[in-house]
C-alpha cells in the first residue's frame, strides 16, 4: 500500500514515500502529497525520498513529476531523491513526455487563440459591413423622400456645405495640384531629355493629370479635410444628444444631416477636379518652360492636339463616386461615435483611412473597367 511521511525540520521538508506507487494506490496519497507540498514555503527545500517505494509504475512517476514540476515552476526547491537506476530512467522518460505534451498544449492553445482572434475580426467585419449597408439603405430611403417631396430638400444646408467642403478647400487643392504637376513635369523632363523626346512631356502631364492624378489627389485631400469634418461634427452632435433630440421631435437625421452633406460634396467634387486639372497642367507647363525651355504657346498647342476630351470627362465623372464614398463614410463613422470625447478622435481617424482606401479601390475599379471598354 502506498504511503507518505512528512517531516519538517527548519527550512527542510523531508517527504518519505513507501509502498506500491501504482495506478490503484496513488489516488490515496495524491491529496496528501499535494497538501504536503502546499504547506511549504518558497524558501524551504523539499526532498521527496522514494527509496522505500517497492513498486513504481507510470501513474506513480507522473504523480511525482506533476507535483514537483508544478511547484518548481512556482519558485519552490523540490528534489526527488533515492531513485534506483530503473526509476531514474522511468522518471526521465516521463519527464520528457510531459514536456512534449505541455509544449503541444501551449502550441494548440496559441493556435486556437489565433483562430479566435481571426474569428472575432471576421465577425466584426461582417457586422460592420451589415451596419454600413443598413446606413446606406436609410440614406437611400431619405433620398427617395427628397424625390417624392421636393419641398423637403434643404437647399440652404446644401449650399452651405458646398461652400464649406468645396469653395474653402480650393486653396489647399490648388497648392497640392500645382506641386503634383511640378513633380510629374520635373521627373519626366529629366528622363525625356535624355532621348530627345521632350515634347512628349505634354502628353504625359495632360493625360496623367486629368485622367488619374487630379481626381485621386483631390479626393484624398477632401477625405482628410471634409470627411473627417463630417465625422467630428456628427460625433459631437451625438455626444451632446442633439441627434436623439431630433429623433424625439420626429426630424429624420438622414434627411437633415446626412443627405445635404452627401449631395453637396457630390456637386462640388467634379468642379474641384476640373479646377485641379487646370492648376496641375499649369504647374507642369511652368516646369516645362523652365527645365526644357518649352514656350507656353508650344505647350498649349501640343496639349490641344494630344489631350482628348474623354480624358477630362473620365476624371470628372469619377468625382461624384468619390464624393459619395467620402461623405457616406464620414457620416456613418460620425453616427458610430460613442458618448465620450475619446471616440471622436478614434472614429475620425478611422473615417479618413476608410475613405482613402475606398477611393483608391474605386479608382482601381474605374481603371480596369475603362481599360477593358477601350475608353
Amino acid at each position: 500500500m502506498a504511503s507518505i511521511n512528512v517531516n519538517n525540520n527548519n527550512d527542510v521538508c523531508q517527504i518519505t514515500c513507501s509502498g506500491e506507487w501504482t495506478l490503484n494506490q496513488v489516488a490515496k496519497v495524491s491529496s496528501k502529497l499535494k497538501k504536503a507540498l502546499a504547506g511549504t514555503t518558497k524558501d524551504s527545500v523539499v526532498n521527496i525520498d522514494i527509496t522505500s517505494v517497492e513498486v513504481f509504475d507510470s501513474a506513480g512517476a507522473i504523480l511525482l513529476l506533476d507535483c514537483s514540476e508544478k511547484y518548481i515552476g512556482k519558485g519552490y526547491q523540490v528534489h526527488i531523491t533515492g531513485a534506483s537506476d530503473e526509476q531514474q530512467s522511468m522518471l526521465a522518460m516521463y519527464k520528457k513526455q510531459l514536456a512534449n505534451v505541455d509544449g503541444k498544449q501551449e502550441q494548440a492553445s496559441s493556435c486556437m487563440d489565433r483562430f479566435e482572434r481571426i474569428g472575432k475580426k471576421l465577425v466584426d467585419y461582417v457586422l460592420g459591413s451589415a451596419h454600413f449597408f443598413s446606413f446606406l439603405g436609410e440614406t437611400f430611403s431619405a433620398l427617395i423622400y427628397y424625390i417624392v417631396h421636393p419641398s423637403s430638400i434643404r437647399f440652404k444646408a446644401i449650399i452651405r456645405n458646398i461652400e464649406d467642403a468645396g469653395v474653402r478647400a480650393l486653396p489647399i487643392i490648388a497648392l497640392t495640384s500645382f506641386l503634383i504637376g511640378v513633380v510629374i513635369a520635373y521627373q519626366s523632363a529629366v528622363q525625356l531629355e535624355k532621348f530627345g523626346a521632350s515634347i512628349f512631356i505634354v502628353d504625359m502631364i495632360g493625360i496623367s493629370v486629368t485622367r488619374e492624378l487630379s481626381p485621386l489627389i483631390t479626393a484624398i485631400v477632401v477625405a482628410g479635410r471634409s470627411g473627417s469634418s463630417y465625422t467630428a461634427q456628427l460625433g459631437v452632435m451625438k455626444i451632446t444628444e442633439e441627434i436623439d433630440a431630433m429623433r424625439t421631435m420626429s426630424f429624420d437625421p438622414y434627411r437633415f444631416l446626412v443627405l445635404p452633406r452627401i449631395i453637396a460634396l457630390m456637386i462640388a467634387m467634379p468642379l474641384m477636379i476640373f479646377f485641379a486639372d487646370l492648376i496641375g497642367i499649369f504647374g507642369g507647363m511652368f516646369i516645362a518652360n523652365i527645365q526644357l525651355n518649352m514656350s507656353y504657346s508650344e505647350f498649349l498647342s501640343r496639349l490641344q492636339s494630344v489631350l482628348e476630351t474623354k480624358h477630362v470627362w473620365v476624371g470628372i465623372v469619377k468625382g461624384p463616386f468619390f464624393a459619395g464614398l467620402i461623405a457616406a463614410v464620414g457620416c456613418y463613422r460620425g453616427f458610430q461615435v460613442s458618448y465620450n470625447t475619446e471616440s471622436i478622435g478614434r472614429y475620425t481617424t478611422i473615417s479618413v483611412v476608410n475613405a482613402i482606401f475606398l477611393v483608391i479601390a474605386c479608382d482601381a475599379a474605374f481603371s480596369v473597367v475603362l481599360t477593358e471598354l477601350g475608353i
